[in-house]
């Protein structure tokens, strides 16, 4: 059984800082339009990244759960 990661970003919140983008690069990047985009469900494996890409935000738009 394997666990999964859920990311949630609030774009109300968000202000394209783009400080997850160079965290975790594989789960994070701006589009054409520099408008945030990301995998809602990243691989496991990047739990750690994506923990610290969210703890790099600026205005704590990113919330990570963990579930099994």
């Amino acid at each position: 059984m394997s666990t999964t990661v859920k990311v949630t970003v609030d774009m109300n919140l968000c202000e394209s800082h783009g400080q997850c983008v160079f965290a975790a690069p594989e789960v994070f990047s701006f589009d054409d339009d520099d408008y945030l985009v990301y995998d809602a469900e990243p691989d496991p494996a990047r739990h750690g990244k994506v923990v610290r890409a969210a703890a790099s935000c600026p205005v704590r738009a990113i919330t990570v759960e963990k579930s099994p």
